[in-house]
């Protein structure tokens, strides 16, 4: 277009129902306040690197329980030194690394190409790697069977929906049906998610079944180290896992 110079920046209005809460989530991760106006109306405004968020008062109606408050995405070329960062900055501010309820970060396995924050008033920022492949499945391979489906599934479901229940009930729906068909690793890796899943879902009583069945299974130091690194958080799997 004549006379446009190419010089825009997007900034995403995010809104608030808690002004205090969303400033005590961002700063908690290192994010700088540039803006904090509360008089004749809310605006707020926080900077880290080059994200930049804004936030507006929320509508009366909206219900941060709901998650669909609304939402950015931020395209990064290392994913995973992103989700580093911000898990160091929230142990560090809260002790430990939130992965429920509001706000949260969602868990990070090698190789995921993406990873959300959730603020405290529903909010999802998406922090995707730049190179995600665009011929990613979202429902799932058609070419695998058995377990190997099940996985996928529960892949998308857990790592792009952020859904752990529906990735909880594709494991345990393709335990039921292909158990005794799959490869000894595929039911490591299996039991694994979910035991994960059942972890941060609060069950512990499936937690105990799941990670029984894991610990009675025979595996090789390869295959270990292959099972260990499907979950996000190794020492979920330590009391079952021999060797």
């Amino acid at each position: 277009m004549t006379g446009i110079v190419p010089d825009e920046q997007m900034v995403p209005l995010l809104q608030s129902t808690d002004a205090d809460a969303t400033v005590a989530f961002w700063t908690s991760l290192g994010f700088e306040v540039t803006w904090d106006q509360r008089r004749p109306y809310l605006y707020l405004a926080f900077r880290w690197s080059g994200i930049d968020l804004h936030y507006g008062q929320a509508s009366p109606s909206v219900d941060p329980e709901v998650e669909n408050t609304g939402g950015a995405l931020v395209m990064v070329g290392d994913v995973a030194a992103y989700h580093a960062a911000f898990a160091a900055a929230m142990r560090a501010a809260h002790g430990k690394v939130l992965a429920k309820g509001l706000p949260r970060i969602t868990r990070y396995r090698a190789g995921a190409s993406r990873f959300s924050l959730v603020d405290p008033s529903g909010n999802t920022v998406i922090v995707i790697q730049r190179d995600e492949p665009a011929e990613l499945e979202y429902g799932g391979s058609r070419d695998l069977v058995g377990l190997a489906r099940a996985l996928d599934n529960a892949r998308v479901l857990r790592e792009f929906k952020t859904d752990d229940l529906a990735a909880y009930r594709a494991l345990v729906s393709g335990w039921r049906r292909h158990a005794d068909a799959g490869s000894v690793v595929e039911r490591a890796l299996v039991l694994a998610g979910l035991v994960e899943l059942a972890t941060a879902l609060g069950e512990p009583d499936r937690v105990a079944e799941w990670g029984g069945l894991l610990s009675g299974l025979e595996l090789g130091a390869d295959e270990r180290a292959r099972v260990v690194a499907s979950v996000a958080d190794a020492e979920v799997l330590t009391p079952w896992l021999r060797g």
